[in-house]
């Protein structure tokens, strides 16, 4: 569980990366799942592989033949306990993202905030970046700045649609000031938490080392998830489509009263 004083440092700097640790075994489980999800997809790049653990709704047309295995990875009663921790106890799972960040020509993604492409009203959500791998400068960790946060505010980006990004759209350069930015450095099992406010990117990874990553995506219930905002934020430019995308109640209850829980789960 996180202490107080982490807790404060995540509302704080809109970051923080927890003492705990996944056991290696389960490490090692999910790059065996990753090797098996890369398999499953050769038509896709390794860079971003969305909703692996819900391919019905995925917007990309991913393969994932081991959907449960990823669903459980994500449901890990400890991750669940410390973000309850961070955003309150009603919890949602809405997305999950394989970040896999290949050597020598992995993608950059460009400054962002995640609040740009996201229907979720009020804006709220807090993302679990766990590592597979070891993460560090040299293959393209996260960077966050921190504090960025703060104000609440989603900053003026702009279309950038380079072939070596994993988004397309990039925060305006005056928008924020990157000699404050901070590397994310992990341990396979490691993890950060962020802010769905919290400005970050990440460097292209030109090093003989893989740098892969499970990304989880949980949002509090007290806020909606509007598909119908994410067609209009699609019309906009926003490269997914989320009116399929699958929610998981993952504790407590829907605090909202308006989230949908059966659009996009696998009818048996």
């Amino acid at each position: 569980m996180l202490t107080q004083e982490q807790i404060n440092q995540y509302h704080e700097q809109g970051y923080v990366i927890p003492d705990f640790q996944l056991p290696m075994d389960i490490v090692a489980e999910m790059r065996r799942e990753l090797e098996l999800l890369i398999a499953a997809n050769p038509d896709k790049t390794a860079d971003a592989m969305f909703v692996p653990h819900a391919p019905q709704g995925n917007h990309q047309g991913l393969k994932s033949p081991r959907a449960d295995k990823w669903l459980n990875f994500a449901c890990n009663k400890d991750i669940v306990a410390m973000v309850g921790q961070l955003i309150g106890e009603n919890i949602a799972l809405w997305g999950s993202t394989v970040f896999g960040k290949p050597a020598g020509n992995g993608k950059a993604t460009p400054w962002h905030q995640d609040g740009q492409y996201w229907p979720i009203r009020p804006l709220a959500s807090c993302t679990a970046w766990i590592a597979m791998d070891e993460v560090g400068v040299e293959n393209g960790c996260m960077r966050v700045i921190p504090g960025s946060h703060k104000n609440k505010d989603v900053y003026s980006h702009h279309t950038n649609k380079a072939d070596d990004l994993t988004l397309n759209q990039e925060l305006d350069a005056d928008q924020f000031n990157e000699d404050k930015a901070v590397d994310l450095i992990l341990k396979p099992g490691q993890m950060s938490f962020h802010d769905i406010y919290m400005v970050h990117g990440s460097r292209h990874n030109r090093s003989t080392q893989r740098r892969a990553g499970y990304v989880l995506r949980f949002m509090p219930t007290a806020s909606h998830f509007d598909r119908k905002l994410g067609l209009q934020l699609e019309k906009n430019g926003n490269a997914v489509n989320f009116s399929n995308r699958p929610l998981f109640l993952v504790s407590g209850i829907d605090q909202s009263g308006r989230n949908d829980f059966e659009i996009g789960h696998a009818v048996n």
